[in-house]
Order: structure tokens, then C-alpha cells, then sequence
């Protein structure tokens, strides 16, 4: 499975956003956006989800050399700051998003199952969303996404305000899932990218484009990636 990005440009009155971008995204791998802030990757994420309308191009799935359109059931979202709803429990949040979804969810699992995937203590299930950490909300957030099992799986900096336990946790569980989906995660941190990332992708001056790692060590990649980014103009 492949997603297609053709010809997507994307203007706010006359700043060029999104300028023609062609990519092509695989299943089975996590891509790491990279981008200056303000280079346009929440807007990038934001086309995609269909939440703003794109001024020329298309998202396409491309399965078994057969294309087609992409959904909103293609994607998942997961952003910066989880929306959770605060005034259920963990347990009632869960049942209820499985009860809704019900016909769509495939290998359904316990809730306890779920949970336990998720590294979510036994002791904070029954409590409610609102007394949940930021971590703990994030979680809960991913959760329900990886349940919806998206084709597309989108991560706006997920991870950035996130302990370094509970990072490493998510860390682990999207190597765990990446085979299922395409993961697009989007950062302004490198390190983060290069420790998770099976190909880094940078959003500059309007396009995307793949940085090639090949033959490079962790400090000539660092210095590829940085030496692009520099030469952004946001004039």
C-alpha cells in the first residue's frame, strides 16, 4: 500500500504553503517530517485529514496497483495536545469508543488487553480522564487510533512534551504497529526523528524530499538535515 501525494498546493492569501508537493509515502515504515516552525507540517497534516481544502492536487492510496481517493477512515490523527473527553474514566472512554465502532473494528480485544498494550496501570483505569498525566492522555488518545487501525497513521508532535519513560513506551509501541500502517511523524526535533524514523522527510520551502541516508553517519546526517533547513526562504 502506498500513499500518493500529487501536485498538492496549498496558499493563505499569498504565502505558498504547500507548493506542488509530489511524494510517495510506503506502508510498513515511519517517516519522520521535519520542518522548520511555520514550514507548513500541521498544515500538511491538516490537507490530509480533509480539515482545509487543498487548492489543486490529491491524496491517493494506491493497493495492489489499483488507486483511489483517501478517506477520513484512512486516517488516524493524533495531536500535540490530546483531546480526550474529561469527565469519563479510562474504562468508560474505551468501552464506549468499541461500542460506536463496534462493526469496524477487526481482532477486537479486551479492554483490559488494550489497556495492557498500552502500558496503563491497573490502579488509573477507573479514573477519570480528567486526573489522567498529559502522557497518560496521549495514550489514551493513540489508543483509540490504533484500534480504528487507519491505513494512514498521523502523529503532530506527539511525543515532544511526553517523560522519557512513557516517550520510550510509545516509541516502542509504534515500531510494534508500523508493518499495519503508514506512519507520518511530525517533529521539529531531529534526534527524536533519527532514534524512531526508518526515513526522514523534510517540508522545505513548500515541498517534501526525502533525505538520503545512505552511507552517512548519525553527525553527516545531522549536518545534511541542518544544512537544508537553513537554506529555507520564508520570504
Amino acid at each position: 500500500m502506498q500513499l500518493i501525494v500529487k501536485n498538492v498546493k496549498k496558499n493563505f492569501e499569498k504565502k505558498e504553503v504547500l507548493k506542488d508537493i509530489n511524494f510517495i509515502f510506503e506502508k510498513g515504515k515511519i517517516y519522520g517530517l521535519l520542518g522548520r516552525n511555520g514550514a507548513g507540517k500541521t498544515t500538511f497534516f491538516n490537507c490530509l485529514n480533509s480539515d482545509i481544502k487543498v487548492d489543486s492536487g490529491s491524496f491517493l492510496i494506491n493497493e495492489n496497483g489499483k488507486e483511489r481517493a483517501v478517506t477520513i477512515e484512512d486516517i488516524g490523527y493524533v495531536l500535540s495536545t490530546p483531546t480526550v473527553p474529561e469527565f469519563l474514566t479510562g474504562t468508560e472512554f474505551l468501552k464506549f469508543f468499541l461500542e460506536i465502532n463496534e462493526k469496524n473494528i477487526k481482532n477486537k480485544k479486551t479492554i483490559d488487553e488494550y489497556f495492557d498494550f498500552m502500558k496503563i496501570e491497573k490502579e488509573d483505569r477507573d479514573k477519570l480522564l480528567k486526573d489522567y498525566s498529559h502522557g497518560m492522555k496521549n495514550k489514551m488518545q493513540m489508543l483509540v487510533n490504533i484500534i480504528a487501525n487507519p491505513n494512514i497513521l498521523l502523529l503532530d508532535e506527539p511525543l515532544t512534551s511526553l517523560d522519557v519513560v512513557v516517550a520510550e513506551e510509545m516509541k516502542q509501541m509504534l515500531r510494534q504497529i508500523k508493518k499495519d500502517h503508514i506512519i507520518i511523524f511530525s517533529t521539529h526535533i531531529m534526534e527524536l526523528a533519527l532514534s524512531l524514523c526508518d526515513e526522514i522527510v523534510l517540508l522545505n520551502n513548500g515541498v517534501l524530499e526525502k533525505v538520503d541516508s545512505n552511507n552517512l553517519s548519525d553527525a553527516e546526517l545531522k549536518d545534511k538535515i541542518i544544512s537544508a533547513l537553513k537554506e529555507e526562504n520564508y520570504a
